[in-house]
């Protein structure tokens, strides 16, 4: 079942936490002798080792798979934020990190990518008789449903998966389309993100076209994805300020932190984490980007997943105070 929110924006009032923590379930790499490093305006962790079960390891994989987990005035909401590319890798390393099922209060998707999407069934298969009977996965609209289309190894046009509604729906999890700012228990997402900055919309998926009549015409007509399901899911720190996850940012770093202070109304931005997707974008639009991110004057900057070496090196060289790095299981804590 799939519940769309009225077209009309519905009112909106962000809620307000004492504390917020970001796990890395699944990303890129795994750094067990990745260097401590402390921040005065977040507690830093690295998960170096799987407790009590030496001989294992975390996994890594092209994807981002996050868990997140918020306390406000004594009650706690805990959400999975994408699921990384494959079930096996992000059952694992959840698993493997200890993190209850049964306490999870619902599954936000960022986007309908297969490197989001694709562990989401298998982890779901897993683990949904040990999740609480009432589970809704939030998304940013009905477009992330659409069949996706990228090149493939030779070249050639492939199909990269769609998001199986129907299993969704024989797991009884409901799907709550979010195209405008929604808040959800202690956390909340931006909505469809406007495009107002210098940043073009990034990534080489492809959609069928929208604007033909007849079914022939449509017929194998592919355009560049131009994202309008991408949302971020966001929180506001009591005392410290904003806090945005942007999984993928095909719709530009810039674009999306503006959307989400705008919605939020809320000017103070204390801390951005995620996937930038600037790994092959020029230098001089990394650079224009970490000037305007400057700007925005975040507390901290945590790249993961596509947001490139470029940018990594851009974000040492200007904004040294602001990054933090990551690796798979790092937790990174903002508040109390």
């Amino acid at each position: 079942m799939t519940t769309q929110n009225p077209a009309a924006k519905p009112q909106f009032d962000p809620p307000v936490v004492d504390s917020l923590s970001v796990r890395v379930v699944v990303d890129s790499a795994h750094e067990r002798f990745m260097p401590d490093q402390k921040h005065v305006m977040a507690k830093v962790e690295h998960m170096r080792q799987v407790p009590q079960r030496q001989y294992y390891t975390l996994a890594c994989e092209w994807g981002l798979a996050l868990h997140l987990e918020s306390r406000s005035a004594g009650a706690s909401a805990q959400y999975m934020l994408d699921f990384g590319f494959t079930p096996e890798i992000v059952s694992r390393n959840f698993d493997l990190i200890g993190i209850a099922p049964e306490k999870i209060d619902g599954l936000i998707l960022s986007h309908g990518h297969r490197d989001h999407f694709g562990g989401m069934d298998g982890f779901v298969r897993q683990f949904r008789t040990r999740m609480k009977k009432d589970l809704s996965l939030y998304v940013g609209g009905e477009d992330i449903f659409r069949e996706k289309w990228i090149n493939g190894a030779g070249n050639e046009i492939v199909s990269w998966g769609v998001i199986d509604q129907v299993s969704l729906a024989a797991n009884r999890v409901q799907t709550v389309c979010c195209p405008h700012a929604h808040a959800m228990e202690q956390a909340f997402t931006t909505g469809f993100i406007p495009r107002t900055s210098f940043e073009k919309v990034s990534g080489g998926s492809m959609v069928e076209e929208y604007d033909h009549f007849t079914q022939a015409e449509r017929k194998g007509k592919l355009v560049q994805d131009q994202h309008p399901d991408e949302h971020a899911t966001c929180y506001i720190v009591q005392g410290r300020g904003l806090v945005v996850i942007t999984s993928c940012g095909h719709v530009g770093l810039i674009n999306t932190l503006k959307a989400a202070m705008s919605v939020a109304k809320v000017d103070k931005l204390h801390a951005v984490l995620g996937g930038f997707h600037l790994a092959t974008a020029p230098p001089e639009y990394v650079d224009q980007t970490v000037r305007e991110l400057k700007a925005l004057s975040p507390d901290v900057v945590v790249p993961m997943h596509c947001s490139g070496w470029g940018f990594v090196d851009a974000m040492k060289k200007h904004m040294p105070e602001a990054f933090v790095a990551s690796t798979v299981g790092s937790r990174f804590t903002f508040g109390v």
